[in-house]
């Protein structure tokens, strides 16, 4: 058996393995917890909050860890060899995974004391509210993410666009234009600076921020293929 061929084919499965859970929590949190707090009495959501919301971060938050990990693992393995297409995906993932860990999780700290506070009879805690919002624009954030760094991460082995030239031949006559690649960068970086300090806007729904995710996906696509 060939070492090298299995310690590759291993950090795949561990990436698959967390990435599913991650990505999965995440659309649990985005497409039903969410909508079942818009219903939900206060009561009610400050025992999921106490109770579930807990245990679900910490799958979450441990799954975008060993994501992150294993992919800078395949990332080492692969060296010269990483394309424009993936290159995006693990661009979109990485940021992703610092939104977790930087925004999501500290601010979902505070929304959790604040709840148990007030199921032990307590008040709110007043910066509860605004942890709240922040960890919300940052999940939605890491949705709209989601959707072209899974498009991005499958097309670096299975689209046959300019996309799968080397990063190395960016700006060259047979790979993907500087122009483009630097245009797809900078909206990325738009996106995520919107998400430190911008607001939900069409991602406040279900069904908007999976438009905008795919949307994003077709411009990212558009501008690395004719630009």
């Amino acid at each position: 058996m060939d070492m090298g061929n299995l310690i590759d084919f291993l950090m795949r499965w561990i990436h698959f393995f967390a990435g599913i859970s991650w990505i999965g929590i995440l659309y649990y949190f985005n497409y039903v917890q969410t909508e079942f707090f818009k219903e939900a009495d206060g009561g009610t959501k400050s025992n999921v909050i106490a109770g579930l919301v807990p245990r679900a971060l910490w799958w979450f938050r441990y799954g975008a860890l060993f994501t992150f990990l294993s992919g800078l693992a395949l990332a080492g393995f692969l060296g010269a060899a990483i394309n424009v297409y993936i290159t995006v995906g693990m661009i979109l993932g990485t940021l992703m995974f610092l939104n977790v860990w930087l925004i999501i999780w500290p601010k979902q700290q505070i929304v959790i004391a604040s709840a148990k506070q007030v199921l032990e009879g307590g008040e709110a805690k007043p910066e509860a509210a605004g942890a709240l919002a922040a960890a919300g624009l940052a999940s939605r954030t890491n949705t709209l993410f989601s959707l072209p760094m899974l498009f991005f991460m499958g097309a670096s082995a299975h689209l046959n666009g300019v996309g799968r030239s080397f990063v190395s031949g960016v700006g060259s006559d047979n790979g993907v234009g500087m122009l483009g690649f630097a245009l797809a960068l900078v909206l990325i970086a738009a996106l995520e600076f919107n998400a430190i300090k911008g607001k939900q806007g069409p991602m406040t729904s279900v069904v908007g921020v999976i438009h905008c995710g795919i949307g994003l996906a077709v411009v990212l696509l558009l501008l690395l293929e004719f630009l």
